[in-house]
């Protein structure tokens, strides 16, 4: 099973859409929950990060027997220290976001945590790809 979506990075009712979606798709196919958990997590910290940084993008999910795979591209300007973003508790953030709940400088960290496989692809000016596996056991 394939699904696309795109993440509006202007419209904040939208944010986090893509992975409620991913997340019953899952749960319909039978997925066991952990594995629906652990997807569900990595994909939101994902969307949400290319929503508050990248200025919106676009998901691509592939859901086979044995594995789910997503894909998170955002258009923007990239990550300037990836080893450094991948610290608990540093971000970016700005003070606005920060209000709203978000901005705590767990998202890279809870995906990691959350994932089999992780790719980072960041360059500055050229946006952030985030490619993400789960095994099914």
């Amino acid at each position: 099973m394939k699904l696309d979506f795109v993440i509006d990075g202007n419209n904040f009712d939208m944010a986090g859409e893509a992975s409620s979606s991913v997340k019953r798709s899952l749960a319909k196919l039978g997925v066991s929950p952990p594995v629906v958990k652990r997807a569900a997590i990595a994909m939101y910290e994902a969307e949400i990060n290319a929503f508050i940084h990248g200025g919106g993008g676009e998901a691509h999910v592939e859901i086979e027997s044995d594995r789910v795979e997503m894909v998170i591209r955002d258009f923007g300007k990239g990550i300037a220290d990836l080893s450094l973003a991948m610290q608990e508790g540093w971000s970016t953030a700005s003070e606005q976001v920060r209000k709203m709940g978000f901005g705590a400088g767990m998202g890279l960290p809870n995906i990691k945590k959350n994932t089999d496989e992780l790719d980072i692809t960041t360059a500055p000016g050229e946006g952030t790809e985030v490619k993400m596996v789960i095994y099914i056991k």
